[in-house]
Parts: structure tokens; sequence; C-alpha cells
């Protein structure tokens, strides 16, 4: 799961980080697998993998708050519908948790993405970080379920 969230930060994420290594570092700071070990151990996140021939290529997951919080491809597995599917399962859940709305922090990168899977932007870019996402939300219906 490190891997490709790392890979996937550092190589599909440009438009983000600018190849700016501090940046790049920032933002993987907490992708190391100590990281995404204390992920997986926070009751308030629930994470998913998609794997393809014994490898994952994609990193999802949600708190139980409503929010995506990961939503992540392998640089190989970009444009397959992993992405698409990773989210869909992710929309599911949190329906499946009691959300009639879910929200995120799309990357400059992922907007588009985002906006054609449905999703509104909800608020100006975040600031505080070397990395600032996009707030975006939207609306659950039952047809969310897969």
């Amino acid at each position: 799961m490190s891997d490709v969230l790392t890979a996937s930060i550092t190589e599909l994420c440009a438009a983000d980080h600018g190849n700016d290594p501090g940046a790049i570092a920032a933002w993987t700071a907490n992708k190391t697998p100590h990281g995404v070990g204390a992920m997986l151990a926070s009751p308030d996140t629930q994470a998913y993998v998609a794997e393809r021939q014994g490898g994952i290529v994609g990193v999802g997951a949600i708190s139980r708050t409503g929010m995506v919080t990961l939503n992540y491809v392998s640089p190989e597995a970009r444009y397959t519908g992993v992405s698409k599917a990773l989210l869909s399962r992710l929309e599911s859940e949190l329906l499946t948790l009691g959300h009639r709305e879910g929200r995120l922090e799309a990357t400059a990168t992922a907007i588009e993405f985002y906006r054609r899977a449905g999703w509104i932007g909800d608020g100006p870019q975040a600031e505080g970080r070397r990395v600032n996402g996009f707030p975006m939300r939207k609306l659950f219906t039952a047809e969310v379920r897969p």
C-alpha cells in the first residue's frame, strides 16, 4: 500500500507538487509502511485495496465521519478504471455507514475525475500545507451501491 501511495503521489501528481522534493516529502511523510500501519490501526478508518495479478494497484480509505481520505492508483493502472471502481466502493461503504453525503479533498490532478463522478466543489482551496486540495462533497442515493 505504501508503495502505491508514494508512486501515485510522486509520479502522477506533478500538477499538485510541481516536482518540488520538499512538497513531495511532506505529502508522502505519512505514507511509509509505519504510517500506513498506523492508519490501518485507527478505528476511524476503513481501508480498501484494488488488486491485479496478485499486486496492489489502488488504495482507498474512508473515515467514519464521512470523508474519503484516500483514493490513489499506481501509475501503471492509471486510466484503467481502478480509481473509478475504488471510488464506487468507498461511496457505497459511506452509504452503508449511514452517510447521505460524502466529503473529500481533491487534488488538482483528480478534481475533474471527481466532478465526472458527481462530486461538487465545497469551498475554496484548503490552506496551511505544502500541497493543498479542493474541498468537495457528494449527496448519495441508493443507486451508489455497486
